[in-house]
């Protein structure tokens, strides 16, 4: 079971908003440095599990443009 801290059970969209979120907290500035450590390694976190989101889209994308090739292939065989 994942920790609550834990991205992995974020949706695309929301781990982006916080991504987005932590940015705009780091780039205005104004915290201390282990805050500011935290919200790195939160942000890290946040991209890893949008990259995760992105892979696996690309993979269906892949999967399902290949279905119809394969198909072909098959009926064009008999």
């Amino acid at each position: 079971m994942p920790d609550q801290d834990s991205p992995s059970g974020l949706s695309y969209e929301q781990a982006r908003d916080e991504l987005l979120d932590v940015v705009r907290r780091l780039e205005t500035g104004g915290t201390g440095l282990e805050e500011a450590l935290a919200l790195w390694e939160r942000g890290e976190a946040l991209a890893d599990r949008c990259q995760q989101w992105l892979d696996g889209a690309r993979a269906r994308l892949d999967a399902a443009r290949a279905e119809p090739e394969a198909e072909g292939a098959e009926e064009g065989s008999g």
